[in-house]
């Protein structure tokens, strides 16, 4: 239990009606989760009104209000506080309430189009292997130390934020990589949320459906570092042509890695293989287990988050050289006799890159089968860019479904294939069911070629009119190909 009038300190209050002084029992903003005295804030979603919910939330027990506009009719005895962004002042409540953890922690936050996951997941791989007690959350997990949680966003709620890195702090952890979202950001899911470290990855085009152009998702990106301390560290990609932009107001200090271009981490790629690269970073040559360009810059930048939280360089390179990269990105399921890769590109760039360092490694005697979908009630503009990348880039693409969600699969298809042209037909077909789909490229497919499964990467479930089906891509294709020995 804690006092209103201590969980409301540094929200800027418009009004107050009844008693500050009352006790709390819990905070909440969905209305059905209200329980006896608890401080129910009402928010203005994108698809969702918290107001129109007060009184089912005073009903359940709620005798505190943080809102923006009082309702017309409502109860004396309850306490009503109005505010400007609903949305901020439930991040400055819920910071004082779970005792501001972030200020406990080395947090750094990883923003980028692509390359988000695996960054924060290797940071997390490096910092446990060394002895930290680490934490991560991600798209693909949540990990306290050796727990790990399932997770439902790529950046939780501010309360559910806040709660994940107090439960950090009370059990040891001392490190965490946290991946921050555009829509994370622009619904204020970071606010008053301390990071020592801010990294951006690239940005490409991705979730135009919701930003409506590519220069608001760019500068939503770029407000996470504007928010950054002068005590912390902002970490950009060299390579990237919004590099120095992200950087151009933040008051942290810059620094930039790259492979094409000049910057304070530099690498290097000597030798790359389906089994890994060999790598000069810095002045030093280390082999990864990781494969392609894309890896290689994720590699680099994660040299550069541990060198710039402390860590000796000596004692930072023969553990780097051990670290994985994270579940469904360029996850190679069998290399015999057919190579299987699953990942999670999901926007034209990220498919493009998988798509070229499969054609640097490949001999041009094998076939790449490419079996890719778009996912429903997302960004449409991308839909035809990715599959013109698959089907330039592959010798036989099969279109099918990915997480349809309300839409019609086939028109989400008809939508993709608006981007091929028709002297190119013969490259592609359409197998609805995914299942199918992923059966047919492994029949099809002879010793030494090459499939690859894209869109869903770590996800196991198919999601299609509300409901979650159990689906694993990686599972398919160990199914399929080991029946066709």
């Amino acid at each position: 239990m804690k006092a209103l009038k201590d969980i409301l300190f540094g929200v800027p209050l418009q009004t107050v009606s009844g008693s500050t002084h009352i006790q709390i029992s819990d905070i909440t903003f969905d209305s059905r989760d209200v329980k006896k005295n608890a401080l129910f804030v009402a928010i203005k979603g994108t698809a969702h009104d918290g107001h129109v919910h007060i009184s089912d939330a005073i009903k359940n027990g709620a005798t505190a209000v943080l809102c923006e506009e009082i309702p017309t009719t409502f109860q004396k005895e309850v306490t009503f506080v109005t505010c400007t962004n609903s949305r901020r002042a439930l991040a400055t409540v819920a910071t004082h309430w779970y005792d501001n953890p972030s200020a406990e922690l080395k947090l750094v936050g990883v923003t980028g189009t692509n390359g988000k996951t695996s960054v924060a997941t290797m940071s997390y791989q490096l910092f446990h292997q060394m002895g930290y007690t680490a934490g991560l959350l991600s798209t693909v997990e949540i990990r306290i130390g050796k727990k790990v949680l399932s997770s439902t966003h790529t950046t939780p709620d501010v309360l559910t934020t806040n709660k994940i890195l107090r439960q950090m702090v009370d059990e040891g952890v001392t490190h965490c990589f946290m991946e921050v979202s555009s829509h994370g950001i622009d619904q204020d899911r970071i606010f008053d949320i301390q990071f020592l470290g801010g990294v951006f990855t690239n940005l490409s085009h991705d979730h135009l459906d919701y930003h409506k152009d590519i220069k608001s998702y760019r500068d939503t990106k770029k407000s996470f570092f504007d928010m950054l301390s002068k005590d912390a560290f902002a970490l950009s990609n060299a390579d990237d042509k919004n590099s120095s932009y992200m950087l151009q107001n933040t008051k942290a200090a810059k620094h930039f890695f790259g492979m094409k271009s000049i910057a304070d981490f530099q690498v290097k790629v000597l030798e790359n293989s389906f089994s890994g690269m060999l790598l000069k970073l810095q002045y030093d040559e280390v082999w990864t287990p990781l494969v392609g360009m894309f890896n290689a810059s994720n590699f680099v930048c994660v040299y550069a988050i541990g060198i710039l939280l402390e860590i000796d360089k000596t004692e930072l390179l023969p553990v780097l050289s051990t670290l994985k990269g994270a579940v469904g990105r360029f996850q190679t399921v069998t290399t015999e006799p057919v190579t299987a890769i699953v990942d999670y590109a999901h926007t034209p760039d990220a498919l493009t890159q998988v798509l070229d360092t499969i054609a640097v490694l490949r001999t041009r005697n094998e076939k790449l089968i490419t079996v890719v979908g778009c996912g429903g009630n997302r960004d449409k503009a991308k839909r035809p860019l990715i599959a013109k990348a698959a089907v330039e880039k592959s010798d036989l693409t099969i279109f099918t479904s990915d997480n349809p969600r309300d839409e019609d699969p086939e028109e989400i298809i008809t939508e993709m294939l608006s981007g091929v042209s028709m002297e190119v037909n013969h490259k592609h077909l359409t197998v609805l069911d995914r299942a199918q789909a992923i059966k047919m490229a492994c029949a099809m497919a002879k010793d030494q070629d090459i499939i690859l499964v894209v869109g869903k990467g770590h996800e196991t479930y198919q999601e299609q009119n509300g409901k979650r089906f159990p689906f694993d891509d990686a599972a398919e294709l160990e199914h399929h190909l080991q029946n066709k020995k």
